[in-house]
């Protein structure tokens, strides 16, 4: 990196929507061949300055530089033209194409491509050989892992020429396997000249992985470290401003009745393959049940499954000991039981992005009289209502007629989650409760859900991070290929044992 001038410097970057001042004069600069990390809670301004990189959005004010040049991004082609590329948090991939088809979208212009099919197929077997990004050219994009998915991104931008790739919350939505791989290949990029900018919520993977680490908060640069010289506890308090507790405190759970019951339940997909195969769980009111497993293993469809939002094709679910028939596995009729749900894709099943976030604030309960009587509804009250859950679980900005699509990520989970928690549940069913959620909302999440246990709330807890399942849970129920494979007490058991459950080996059971 000697004698080179920086990858990246921004100079008094400044950007304005509307009242959301979403970044202040903001510098920065990233040295070339670095892998620099940025963090900062969400609507910190992170995403919005990335963007203005990559040319989603145009500073009002501020310089750019690219390798020591000044540089004018107006759009994505300008950026991709100077040599930056983005893989994005939610992939930006045509999933019932091929590999080599969502490569060549975007660039079938382009000098590369110019020899056509074939020419790009030894420039990804090139990479492949590299970089170890290894991948089928003719596999169907929507077939393949999430890692793999995620792989053809950083692929897509790396034909294109990028010497600097950002990438925005890139591990929200891998196994941590998958997480370790691509940090793995983050390093050989670095090594190979290549400058790679984070943007992370997950401080551990911020000091495994990054050489420099810049944080953000309310929009505005306050500080830029050596990754060696500071510590995760450190960087919690500069995200946030105070310091910030990364243990989960809680007293031993006092579990009551059993609440909620699953017997002898499957559920098939749309092909008929079980996802859910003869599980049997029951949650008791006053505890927090954790379900660890590889993503894609019947989690997803488990917690579907006992929200009403999938049918059974065997099996029973018993509230309060009492079964219940088909046409009370309705999502609208469990909640009038007192069953909640936050699902694991908040765009997909929990919100309405183009919706105002007021409007999203009270979605399955817009029945209800508090938000007007018949088709008349109550838009001050509705309005009111949400601006005091905002005020309650810190969402920003607190802009109730604000698009949902205009909040960050951890912004949209904390309204979520307000909506749910805040009709008091009996039962309540959570779902990647902290993807792609700052510091300081995982605390505060994290303290609700211990919160509504000593409340006697029963909590179903969906999670892929084990280190969330463990910290949380009273007890910990582990899945792999749809069926229970498991269950333990977190303090008789550690992540090594979690994971071979979690691969379908039972060491205890073994050795009995």
């Amino acid at each position: 990196m000697t004698g080179r001038p920086p990858a990246i410097a921004l100079a008094g970057i400044d950007k304005r929507f509307g009242e959301v001042h979403a970044n202040k004069a903001v510098d920065l600069v990233v040295a070339a061949g670095s892998i620099h990390g940025i963090v900062g809670e969400n609507g910190a301004g992170k995403s919005t300055l990335m963007s203005i990189l990559y040319g989603f959005y145009e500073a009002d004010a501020g310089e750019i530089r690219v390798a020591g040049r000044p540089v004018n991004i107006r759009a994505p082609r300008e950026a991709i033209a100077a040599g930056i590329g983005m893989v994005h948090q939610h992939f930006m991939l045509v999933e019932p194409l091929t590999v080599l088809d969502n490569v060549m979208l975007g660039a079938e212009g382009g000098a590369l491509l110019a020899g056509g099919a074939r020419r790009l197929r030894a420039e990804l077997d090139r990479l492949g050989r590299d970089y170890g990004l290894v991948i089928d050219p003719d596999a169907i994009v929507g077939d393949l892992p999430v890692g793999l998915q995620q792989r053809v991104e950083i692929l897509k931008a790396l034909v294109r020429g990028a010497d600097i790739l950002i990438l925005d919350e890139p591990t929200a939505v891998l196994t941590p396997e998958e997480a370790d791989a691509l940090f793995r290949l983050l390093k050989i990029l670095a090594s190979e000249g290549k400058t790679v900018i984070l943007i992370t919520h997950k401080l551990r993977e911020i000091m495994a992985v990054t050489d420099m680490v810049s944080v953000m908060r309310r929009g505005e640069m306050v500080a830029t470290v050596p990754t060696s010289g500071t510590s995760p506890s450190q960087l919690a308090e500069l995200m946030v401003g105070r310091r910030v507790l990364l243990r989960v405190d809680k007293a031993p759970a006092s579990p009551g009745a059993v609440r909620l019951a699953a017997e002898g339940m499957t559920v098939r997909d749309g092909q008929g393959t079980p996802r859910v195969d003869n599980v049997s769980l029951s949650l008791r009111g006053g505890e927090i049940v954790g379900i660890a497993g590889i993503a894609g293993n019947g989690q997803s469809e488990l917690l579907e499954a006992l929200a009403g939002m999938r049918p059974l094709a065997a099996g029973r679910i018993l509230v309060d000991g009492t079964p219940l028939a088909a046409d009370e596995l309705d999502p609208h009729k469990l909640r009038g039981r007192g069953l909640l749900h936050v699902p694991e894709d908040r765009l997909r099943m929990g919100l309405v992005p183009p919706f105002e976030a007021c409007e999203s604030a009270i979605l399955g309960f817009q029945q209800e009289d508090r938000y007007g009587s018949g088709v008349i509804m109550d838009r001050a009250g509705v309005v009111a209502d949400t601006a005091k859950k905002m005020e309650d679980y810190d969402v920003r900005p607190r802009a109730p007629l604000l698009k949902t699509a205009k909040f960050s990520g951890g912004n949209q989970q904390k309204l979520v989650l307000a909506r749910e928690i805040e009709r008091q549940p009996r039962v309540l069913l959570v779902g990647q409760p902290t993807r792609g959620v700052d510091i300081g909302a995982i605390e505060f999440i994290h303290r609700r859900l211990v919160a509504l246990r000593d409340e006697g709330v029963a909590v179903l807890l969906v999670s892929v991070e084990l280190e969330e399942i463990m910290a949380l849970s009273d007890r910990i129920v582990v899945m792999c290929g749809g069926r229970i494979t498991g269950e333990r007490r977190p303090q008789d058991t550690d992540e090594r044992d979690l994971g071979l459950l979690m691969a379908g080996v039972d060491e205890r059971a073994e050795a009995a």
